[in-house]
């Protein structure tokens, strides 16, 4: 039989199994802003690259570096906001869900490499230091301040309600501030007339860039691997439902990342008493949603435990 309510789908089988699903969805209005977001960063990272090349400025190419990773973070988000709203098939029965997560992975990868050969160039520059045009890198770096800041002003109003929407918002205010370092170095530069000023803030720039892609590149790799969803306290989940009514051990728990922003969890509840009925699997379903952010959710009963268990959560131990 199949029952309904407002946020999931749940469907008990022969009174054993229950399913359900939630399946959040980003506003539509959003992809306007991302599609004109990254209209904005991409023309703003030409411009700054062909600038940063033109004078010799390694702060201007770090930074277009930087909004580079922006195009790539934005377009990341709106792919995955797309994603979910893929119908899954036979083929495919999650759907292509986790190409958000692979691409979260090869994103920090790439920028990894990049931001690496960057760091070098400009600790080889920093033993020869070359002059650099100072009001070209203030005017370019401007022009980053408005773009980043008028793109962040495009999630404002739903940074509140969608983490996909308010992690694009963050990102995009963060980058207009260190645009503003490259315009306080710029005009450092063009007071005390330090060239090597361009090198270190080059080398400044690559760490928050390498200091935000290390934790992008362990958190997709995590993810990647099944492991637990970082908001998730795995022995938190399994104590609230090993105390649901009826329920008198939970075995074979996984929770896994279908997605960069949906959540799996199948378990084996063990109730001696029997079956408690859809009512049960539907406020546990929904539970799970409102209290661990869980979207999908499966779950076996039986009478007597089908298997040795597996699993001690409160002792770190697991085989």
């Amino acid at each position: 039989m199949s029952v309904h309510s407002p946020h999931d789908h749940d469907h008990a089988h022969d009174h054993h199994d229950a399913h359900g699903h939630h399946h959040p969805t980003p506003p539509a209005s959003f992809s306007r802003a991302f599609a004109l977001g990254i209209g904005l960063n991409l023309a703003f990272v030409a411009i700054e690259a062909f600038y940063g090349w033109q004078i010799n400025s390694l702060a201007l190419l770090a930074d277009a570096g930087h909004n580079l990773s922006d195009v790539a973070g934005l377009l990341l988000a709106w792919v995955a906001a797309l994603a979910g709203r893929l119908q899954p098939n036979v083929r495919h029965t999650y759907g292509w869900r986790r190409a958000s997560i692979l691409a979260a992975f090869a994103n920090a990868v790439l920028l990894l490499v990049a931001m690496g050969s960057l760091a070098l160039e400009a600790l080889q520059r920093l033993g020869t230091p070359e002059a650099t045009q100072g009001w070209t890198i203030i005017t370019v770096a401007a022009m980053g301040i408005v773009v980043n800041t008028a793109t962040a002003l495009l999630f404002l109003r739903g940074r509140e309600h969608d983490l996909n929407v308010r992690g694009a918002f963050l990102h995009m205010a963060a980058d207009a501030l260190v645009s503003l370092g490259v315009v306080i170095g710029g005009a450092l530069y063009l007071w005390q007339g330090w060239a090597w000023l361009d090198p270190v803030i080059s080398l400044g720039i690559a760490v928050v860039i390498v200091v935000g892609s290390w934790g992008l590149l362990r958190q997709s790799l995590h993810l990647l691997f099944d492991g637990v969803p970082p908001h998730i306290d795995l022995p938190a989940l399994h104590a609230w439902l090993a105390a649901r009514p009826g329920v008198a051990r939970v075995d074979d728990l996984h929770v896994w990342a279908m997605s960069t922003t949906q959540v799996a969890l199948t378990a084996h509840l063990v109730m001696p008493a029997g079956h408690a009925g859809d009512d049960f699997l539907r406020q546990t379903s929904e539970a799970l949603h409102e209290r661990f952010r869980i979207d999908h959710t499966t779950l076996q009963v039986s009478t007597a435990p089908l298997m040795p268990a597996c699993h001690d959560f409160h002792e770190g131990k697991g085989h």
